[in-house]
């Protein structure tokens, strides 16, 4: 399996970016699907996740704003983030879990969002 994440970049606060994550070498429907991310110095968080039925969940930190969604016949799972703010800066990481479980199997290798104020 592997997965490929694109999007990131460097903007000002308030701005949106897109975060795309390719996902190959599986089946990917019956699985959850999901962003993390870690700042420097601090740990991964989960930042959304999406379940194969597209139940979401998002950190508080992103209600609102962040957006995740997923094309199954693409295998790919998005990440619209409107309003970025200085501390959404980090490495951003899509995941996905073991299928029909919430345990996460496999990452990416992540993509850089800097978001200046």
């Amino acid at each position: 399996v592997q997965l490929q994440a694109s999007g990131g970049g460097l903007v000002r606060a308030g701005d949106s970016l897109r975060l795309s994550c390719a996902a190959s070498g599986g089946t990917f429907s019956n699985r959850r699907m999901g962003w993390f991310r870690q700042a420097p110095g601090k740990e991964r968080e989960l930042v959304a996740r999406i379940t194969p039925g597209g139940s979401t969940y998002y950190a508080d930190s992103v209600k609102g704003r962040f957006t995740i969604s997923r094309d199954n016949a693409k295998n790919a799972v998005l990440l619209q983030m409107n309003s970025l703010k200085p501390e959404d800066t980090a490495v951003y990481y899509c995941a996905v879990a073991i299928a029909y479980s919430n345990q996460w199997q496999y990452w990416g290798r992540g993509t850089e969002v800097t978001v200046s104020s």
